[in-house]
């Protein structure tokens, strides 16, 4: 089951992951929010939590 949070405008967002490689080689996740629902959705890793800007509604994931 994919993550989906409401943000405060009432707009839903799916995370997505995707896995990406560093100029040094280090391959690093990356997480990211899109209004529909990808092939690519993931599910909220642990100690990671949303974010929102409260300026504009835009969603982030940081760790706890």
């Amino acid at each position: 089951m994919a993550y989906e949070h409401t943000n405060s405008k009432g707009v839903t967002y799916h995370l997505n992951s995707k896995k990406v490689t560093l100029r040094g080689g280090k391959e690093q996740t990356i997480y990211y929010f899109s209004k529909d629902n990808r092939p690519e959705a993931s599910d909220l890793p642990d100690g990671f939590m949303v974010n929102e800007n409260p300026r504009n509604g835009f969603l982030t994931v940081k760790r706890k």
